[in-house]
C-alpha cells in the first residue's frame, strides 16, 4: 500500500547535475532567455509604436511575441537558478500555478499559428476582401479565442492534477513542472488525467497544425495556378517563410512530445525536447521574423535611429 504522507512539496532535479555542464548550461540559457526578452519586447514595442504595422499580421505577430515573453518565463528563471545552486524545491501551489500557465500560454500559441495562417491565406488568396475579412473587430476575436482556448485547455489541466494525491518519493526529472512527470509520482488514480493529456492536448496540438498545413496548401495551390510571374510567386512566399519556419520550429516537437501515448515516454526524451520549445524557440521567434522581414527590420531601424538622434529627421 502506497505511503499515505502526503507530499506538499517537490523537488526539481532540472537538466543536469554535473558542475561543470550546469556552469555552461547557465550561460548558454541565460543569454537565449535575454535574446527572448530583448527580442520579442522589440517587436512589440515598434508593432506598438509604429502606425505602418498596425495591421492584422502585426497584431497577431504582437501576441505571439507576447505570449514568447511570458511562455519562457514561466520555465527558464527556475531553470536558471537550479544551474546554479542545485534542485530547485517547488510547493504544490506554485507546481500547478507553473503547469497551468505554461499549457495555457503553449497551447495558446499553437492556435495563434493557425490563425496567423488563415490571416496569411486571405491576405494573398483573397486580397480583394482583405480589409473587410480580416477587420479590427474579426482580429480582436480571433486573438480572444486564441487565448481562451489555451486558459480552457490548461485549466481543465490543473484541476485534474490538483485533485490529484502525492505520497512516496517527490522528484521531479525536470527543469519544471510538467503532466507526465507529476502523474508518475502521483498515488491515486490518473486514469482521466491520461485520458486528457493522451487525447485532448493532440487534438488541439494536431488540430491546429491541419488548419495551418491546409491554409498553406491552399496559398501555394494559389500561386501555382493564378500567379504566372516569378516575381508575383516569391513575394508571398517569402512574406510566409518567417512563419513557416516558427510554426516547424513549434509544432514538431510539441507533436513529438504530446502526441503519443505518455505511457510510453522516458524523462531521458522528454527534457530535451521541451528545452526546444521552452527555451530554445521563443529566443529564435524575434531573430527569424526581424532578419526575414523587412518592414519590421526598417520599423526598428526608424525607431532605434529617433531613440539615438531625438532631434535628427
Amino acid at each position: 500500500m502506497c505511503n499515505q504522507t502526503r507530499v506538499g512539496e517537490f523537488i526539481l532535479l532540472g537538466i543536469t547535475d554535473v558542475q561543470g555542464l550546469q556552469h555552461f548550461c547557465f550561460i548558454t540559457f541565460l543569454l537565449l532567455y535575454l535574446t527572448c526578452l530583448l527580442g520579442n519586447g522589440a517587436i512589440v514595442t515598434v508593432v506598438i509604436c509604429e502606425p505602418r504595422l498596425h495591421t492584422p499580421m502585426y497584431f497577431f505577430l504582437g501576441n505571439l511575441s507576447c505570449l514568447d515573453i511570458f511562455y519562457s518565463t514561466v520555465t527558464v528563471p527556475k531553470m536558471l537558478t537550479g544551474f546554479l545552486f542545485g534542485p530547485q524545491p517547488i510547493s504544490l501551489g506554485e507546481c500547478l500555478a507553473q503547469l497551468h500557465f505554461f499549457h495555457f500560454l503553449g497551447s495558446t500559441e499553437a492556435v495563434l499559428l493557425a490563425t496567423m495562417a488563415y490571416d496569411r491565406y486571405v491576405a494573398i488568396c483573397n486580397p480583394l476582401h482583405y480589409a473587410l475579412v480580416m477587420s479590427p473587430r474579426t482580429c480582436l476575436l480571433l486573438a480572444g479565442a486564441c487565448w481562451s482556448t489555451g486558459f480552457v485547455h490548461a485549466m481543465m489541466h490543473s484541476v485534474m492534477t490538483s485533485q490529484l494525491s502525492f505520497c512516496a518519493h517527490n522528484h521531479i526529472h525536470h527543469f519544471f513542472c510538467d503532466i507526465k512527470p507529476l502523474l508518475n509520482l502521483a498515488c491515486s488514480n490518473t486514469s482521466l488525467n491520461m485520458s486528457l493529456l493522451n487525447i485532448v492536448t493532440p487534438t488541439i496540438a494536431l488540430g491546429s497544425f491541419t488548419l495551418t498545413v491546409l491554409s498553406y496548401l491552399y496559398i501555394i495551390s494559389f500561386l501555382v495556378q493564378k500567379v504566372r510571374s516569378q516575381e508575383g510567386r516569391w513575394k508571398p512566399f517569402s512574406t510566409c517563410a518567417s512563419h513557416l519556419t516558427v510554426v516547424a520550429l513549434l509544432y514538431m516537437p510539441v507533436l513529438f512530445n504530446y502526441a503519443q501515448p505518455s505511457s510510453g515516454s522516458s524523462w531521458q526524451r522528454d527534457v530535451p525536447v521541451s528545452l526546444l520549445y521552452s527555451a530554445v524557440t521563443p529566443a529564435l521567434n524575434p531573430l527569424i521574423y526581424t532578419l526575414r522581414n523587412q518592414e519590421v527590420t526598417c520599423a526598428l531601424k526608424k525607431m532605434l535611429w529617433r531613440k539615438l538622434f531625438p532631434e535628427g529627421k
